[in-house]
């Protein structure tokens, strides 16, 4: 299994001491929760945090929460499907999610560990998330057709 991303890694360096650890977390959340949404989830995890995925979908617990109670505050490339690892490899794992992630949410505040858990922060997120996707999709698309001429 490769990591993509895990709370503890961001426990140091710059985390503010005045913040509870799940902070570190909240970034990660935030995506799986676009994930979960997308359905670019595991198979795995459809099946063995069901329960979870339909709290998520549901509003009743934030991505985070899904990150700390279901995978242990661990983000693996294997808990992702074939397009989804494939997105994430190239907009998450390149960096440009943290990118507008501080753009979007984090811009005015001290640290991007100070952004509020909550469902406000994740739509605004997720607007760009649907954008990234939408653009990501469509070169995908036209590269494969462009293949085939």
């Amino acid at each position: 299994m490769a990591s993509i991303d895990r709370a503890d890694w961001h426990y140091g360096n710059d985390f503010p001491e005045n913040l509870p650890e799940e902070n570190g977390g909240t970034h990660i959340g935030m995506y799986l929760n676009w994930i979960i949404e997308n359905e670019l989830i595991s198979e795995f995890h459809l099946i063995e945090s069901k329960d979870g995925i339909e709290k998520v979908k549901s509003g009743k617990i934030t991505g985070r929460d899904f990150l700390f109670d279901y995978c242990d505050g661990k983000f693996w490339n294997e808990q992702l499907n074939e397009i989804g690892l494939e997105f994430t490899e190239s907009y998450y794992s390149s960096d440009k999610y943290f990118g507008d992630y501080n753009k979007v949410l984090a811009n005015e505040l001290d640290s991007i560990y100070e952004v509020n858990d909550n469902r406000q922060n994740y739509s605004l997120i997720k607007e760009k998330l649907d954008q990234r996707f939408k653009k990501w999709n469509s070169r995908k698309n036209k590269k494969f057709w462009e293949f085939w001429k």
